[in-house]
């Protein structure tokens, strides 16, 4: 059965520096061009809302975001998850101030739960996400992972859900860092464990490559979904194509060739809201002025 929610499309946009940047299993990262570029066109084509998350923040312990966030936020007026390296209550409400409207948090909410309650006390659950990196293991059990599945935590995705949502967290974006950039598909069976577990929206991220399999994860269980690699690229070759700032910023050899991995293919967001509709699946009326 449908939902009887709207499902929301969220272009995820990672960042190094001032850069948005693409790689398969969150590693292996290509320059693909200014962040702010990327994020206007996805608010014109109809974006629910844009996450933009810090790739290197853990690395240096803090997230460098506050000027890119600044400067969308006077660009679109869709909501803004921002992520990567906020370890404080100082680092949130300073994304919040410069224009964020919810943070999400991954290592400090692991390495003290006590965060999550801390946060959501004081800026409210609905501003608090969580963000979980799953990994699956040899023996079919999801682990938590951080530090763009580097560092292994040793949790339980889905014990780490529920208690982060009893904590008092609004909103769990669920990564599959196995099909992170492959465009192999969700992990449908990461999602379904997910939406069993908590009673607050799950975003499934990681291994969109076409739009069906938008479709996918909603019935099982997604009220989000979240797209990256399968966006960027066919954009990448649009703005390339035009006069913009970042033209010669980018991996210019990469989007000559007109280049993707693995199974991803080049889609724009509106053939993932149609998919969604002709599979009687709610979604925002998008209207054209």
């Amino acid at each position: 059965m449908p939902p009887a929610h709207s499902i929301r499309l969220v272009p995820r946009l990672d960042i190094k520096g001032d850069n948005l940047v693409k790689g398969i299993h969150l590693e292996g990262l290509r320059v693909l061009g200014k962040p702010e570029a990327f994020a206007k066109l996805y608010y014109e084509q109809g974006a629910d809302e844009l996450m933009y998350q810090d790739v290197v923040a853990s690395l240096y312990g803090r997230n460098s975001l506050t000027d890119i966030v600044s400067k969308t936020a006077r660009e679109i007026a869709i909501p803004l998850t921002v992520g990567g390296g906020l370890r404080t209550m100082d680092d949130l409400r300073n994304l919040l101030c410069a224009g964020a409207d919810k943070v999400a948090i991954n290592t400090a909410a692991i390495a003290s739960p006590a965060f999550i309650s801390e946060a959501a006390n004081a800026l409210g659950s609905s501003t608090i996400v969580i963000s979980i990196e799953a990994i699956r293991e040899s023996n079919g059990t999801y682990l938590a992972y951080t530090d763009n599945g580097r560092e292994h935590t040793g949790l339980d995705v889905f014990d780490w859900a529920e208690d982060a949502v009893a904590r008092g967290a609004g909103e769990i974006i669920i990564t599959s860092v196995d099909r992170e950039g492959t465009g192999e598909g969700f992990d449908l069976e990461l999602i379904r464990g997910i939406a069993a577990r908590v009673s607050v929206p799950v975003v499934a991220h990681g291994g969109a490559g076409k739009p069906g399999d938008a479709v996918d994860a909603v019935g099982a269980g997604a009220d989000a979904i979240s797209l990256a690699s399968v966006l960027h690229y066919k954009e990448a070759a649009n703005l390339f194509s035009k006069d913009f700032d970042n033209k010669n910023e980018g991996n210019i050899e990469f989007l000559q060739q007109s280049r993707t991995f693995g199974k991803v293919g080049r889609y724009e967001l509106s053939e993932f809201r149609e998919a969604l509709v002709e599979a009687r699946i709610p979604t925002r009326e998008i209207t054209t002025q």
